[in-house]
């Protein structure tokens, strides 16, 4: 256990890092955690501020089920926590050539109705030592509130829930407000479903002030109303604070990217190898799968749509344009195929196509998700993985150890 990180070495891990990253983890969560608060006291409004930000926030990773979406039978517990995602894992994706993670929070367990700026401390230091072993290895952190559906939409209807919630969100804020704002940035809300886009944009900008509260030098990350998709990002007024950055998610075609799922539109589960790109032709035999006719014309569709790099370019390049004409930075938080049902090489064209996209317009992106369904690794003996096709198509490294 080293005293200044809180981290403990990996002992016996099939896929090491060289230990020079984790050597330099000592004087990086020195310079990175927990600065003086006076340096980061006032707030920051400068124009650029948030593009400067936005340049720590290039290539990602999610890291879910850890603080959120936990299916883990442990729950939201000590040894989950400590188990799920290690030092290991982290000094992993630095070695992939990532530059930062998005870790997913669900404020449920924490959040006290009635008091929800009391946040209970045991679970802030979960928090923290997580926080603390993603900055040691020089990635930056994304801290996303990542609440369910239940939580959300409470916050589309009862205005009491919205200042508590705005309460909680001060107080977090504030809690790393003394961290490096180089490093560490706010999300305000995963994936809101807010059907009244007007409602939103209110809710949205209370909740950011009160992140402004709590933390004035940080960068705050803000999206459309619907699931953070990119139309609902079209809609948007930029709020009136420098130091935003906006998201959005990019799944699109949904019917290819969350083929076989069992959580998605009932009838994707029936789907597996759906090609992509996609043509009238190639789509015929997943098509079939189908058994209603209805839902067969939404494969079909697919194919005639011919979704290729040239169609994913002028969705993606919408955004920019919408970026472009604000003058803000954007980010794309989350983007991936499911892995289950969907052809690897067509996985991973598709997600090449995403990535060079975003890259050629300079939005920064962060793939869903590190180990999940989604995943760049996969787990075998309790070891991660990285799945050399995903990694080569994210345009990333495979660690030297495993070539």
């Amino acid at each position: 256990m080293n005293d200044a990180t809180g981290l403990e070495a990996p002992a016996g891990a099939r896929f090491i890092v060289p230990l020079r990253f984790l050597a330099a983890g000592v004087a990086l969560a020195a310079s990175f955690f927990f600065v003086a608060r006076a340096t980061y006291g006032q707030s920051n409004s400068e124009p650029g501020i948030a593009q400067h930000h936005a340049q720590h926030l290039r290539h990602g990773i999610n890291l879910s089920e850890w603080f959120a979406q936990v299916y883990d039978q442990k729950g939201y517990t000590k040894e989950h926590f400590e188990a799920w995602t290690t030092a290991q894992d982290i000094a992993l994706i630095k070695a992939m050539g990532f530059d930062h993670v998005r870790l997913s929070v669900n404020p449920q367990p924490m959040f006290r109705r009635g008091q929800a700026d009391r946040i209970p401390e045991d679970y802030l230091g979960y928090l923290d030592a997580a926080v603390k072993m993603i900055l040691a290895q020089g990635l930056a952190v994304v801290v996303d509130v990542h609440a369910e559906s239940d939580f959300k939409q409470k916050l589309a209807t009862d205005d009491s829930f919205v200042e508590q919630f705005a309460d909680y969100w001060r107080a977090l804020a504030r809690h790393y407000s003394s961290t490096n704002p180089d490093f560490v940035s706010f999300e305000v809300l995963n994936e809101p479903e807010f059907h009244d886009r007007f409602r939103w944009q209110g809710v949205q900008a209370k909740l950011a002030v009160a992140i402004r509260e709590g933390a004035p030098q940080h960068t705050i990350i803000v999206a459309g109303a619907y699931w953070s998709s990119e139309n609902e990002l079209l809609f948007f007024d930029p709020l009136r604070d420098s130091n935003i950055i906006y998201n959005f998610h990019f799944y699109d075609p949904h019917i290819f990217t969350h083929q076989g799922a069992t959580w998605s539109t009932n009838y994707v589960h029936y789907l597996k190898e759906l090609p992509y790109p996609s043509t009238p032709d190639n789509v015929q035999q997943a098509a079939a799968l189908l058994p209603d006719a209805v839902n067969r014309l939404q494969a079909i569709h697919y194919g005639l749509d011919r979704w290729n790099a040239s169609r994913v370019d002028g969705e993606i390049g919408q955004v920019a344009a919408w970026a472009k004409h604000w003058n803000v930075p954007v980010t794309c938080n989350e983007f991936g195929v499911y892995r289950k049902a969907a052809n690897p090489q067509d996985r991973a064209a598709w997600i090449s196509d995403v990535r060079t996209t975003l890259e050629k317009y300079g939005i920064g992106w962060t793939m869903w998700d590190y180990s999940g369904g989604f995943g760049v690794v996969t787990r075998q003996n309790g070891q991660p993985v990285p799945d050399e096709v995903t990694v080569k198509a994210l345009g990333r490294t495979m660690p030297q150890a495993i070539r």
